[in-house]
């Protein structure tokens, strides 16, 4: 089994390789993902990695708060993804159906 961590606070040039080779030193990753903006490609400041669970709390005890890259990263065990409600999702609806 594996879990997905949350980095957060990484430097803007830190690529999926380098967040893996990093994470690598703590324990198993198995994927290593920096997320980028749409639209212009740079990073927005945070990724995710997949460990084996049993490295899972020692990449964290180890990375979380530590000085990387000139920042100080923030590492935590990834939470699901909340479901948005953007600028379409209520359509202009209250939670009766009706328009406002």
């Amino acid at each position: 089994m594996t879990k997905r961590l949350y980095f957060g606070n990484l430097s803007w040039d830190v690529t999926d390789d380098d967040l893996a080779n990093a994470v690598s030193q703590y324990g198993k990753v198995v994927s290593a993902r920096v997320v980028s903006d749409r639209k212009s490609g740079r990073s927005r400041g945070f990724g995710f990695v997949e460990v084996e669970d049993a490295d899972a709390q020692t990449v964290i005890d180890s990375m979380n708060g530590l000085n990387w890259n000139g920042r100080v990263l923030t590492v935590s065990e990834a939470r699901e993804r909340e479901e948005r409600v953007g600028r379409r999702g209520d359509r202009g609806r209250d939670v009766r159906g009706r328009r406002f």
